[in-house]
């Protein structure tokens, strides 16, 4: 079967790059494709010190580490977004805006993006008090006062988790109730560093021009303009799954998500996820590297059973 390449990756965030680095590893001929520079959300974040080996160290820094990394073995890495897949056998064409290149395996690691207030603030101080994951920032804001905005799952149980650092954590919410499980709310109720605003909608999020020092919001009641004092604003009114090109492989739930099982196999044979694009809870740099690393030896042992039925 020719083909232009054993393996696709498409995305170069630190599960891509991990895919990268392993598929590469094992000699096979590796193309992985982003549609921006790689590395993907940790060129947005401006320390982490949770990603073990580094006590602290810069987003940019750690992805050009990894980066550096899988390049060693000699993968080739191209720009471009890939428009959709298409089947021909056990071949795959992977259709993007720069050219179509065949391949034998195809893994998923398009990530996820958090869905944006859209306020005045918000771009200007992300990374520099605006956050969408308490796991990853919360000990930046020990012993400080805090907003999280939203009120589903993820915003309580991001509050409740704050709220061992954090001096002081407000969820601020659109309705009159949280949105939240039972079990969660209870929890969050009971937590005495935990304080509630709400019908109210987020108006913009202030501070000089080095971090955050407020939230203004309307009180949707009575169209008053109110300010609360906080040092970080962590917001949580959703996630989307970057999968748009594959929705016609038959390889996504409901809300777009890539269901896979503990080896990274989607529904299609010869097409892997991993990292934030899967369905799961916990989206970490330190599982997408788990994730890619099954995923790139899971397509090594696909093109090799292959590759024996053609003898």
């Amino acid at each position: 079967m020719a083909t232009d390449y054993d393996v696709v990756i498409i995305g170069a965030g630190p599960a891509g790059l991990t895919a990268a680095l392993y598929a590469a590893r094992a000699n096979l001929k590796v193309l992985m494709l982003d549609r921006g520079i790689y590395g993907g959300q940790m060129n947005n974040t401006d320390a982490i010190d949770n990603y073990p080996g580094f006590t602290d160290i810069k987003g940019p820094e750690l992805g050009e580490k990894m980066y550096q990394s899988a390049m060693k073995f000699e993968p080739e890495f191209k720009y471009g977004d890939v428009k959709s897949i298409k089947l021909d056998g056990d071949k795959k064409i992977v259709i993007t805006d720069s050219g179509e290149f065949s391949t034998q395996a195809v893994i998923i690691g398009t990530g996820a993006d958090h869905k944006k207030l859209g306020v005045p603030g918000e771009e200007e101080y992300a990374g520099k008090g605006v956050s969408y994951c308490a796991v990853c920032d919360a000990a930046f804001f020990k012993d400080e006062d805090v907003a999280v905005i939203g009120g589903g799952d993820s915003a309580v149980e991001e509050g409740i988790y704050l709220a061992q650092l954090a001096k002081s954590v407000t969820i601020i919410h659109r309705r009159d109730q949280l949105r939240a499980q039972p079990v969660l709310q209870k929890r969050a109720f009971a937590n005495d560093k935990m304080k509630f605003i709400w019908n109210a909608q987020v108006e913009s999020i202030d501070g000089d021009e080095n971090k955050v020092q407020a939230v203004t919001y309307k009180d949707k009641e009575d169209g008053s303009i109110k300010k609360l004092k906080v040092a970080g604003v962590f917001i949580y009114v959703g996630v989307v799954p970057q999968t748009a090109a594959f929705k016609d492989l038959g390889i996504l739930d409901e809300f777009g998500w890539i269901p896979t099982d503990e080896k990274m196999h989607t529904k299609v044979p010869g097409i892997f996820a991993m990292g934030d694009v899967r369905a799961k809870d916990l989206r970490q740099i330190a599982n997408a590297v788990g994730d890619g690393s099954i995923a790139g030896q899971e397509a090594y042992n696909y093109i090799q059973q292959i590759n024996d039925s053609n003898l």
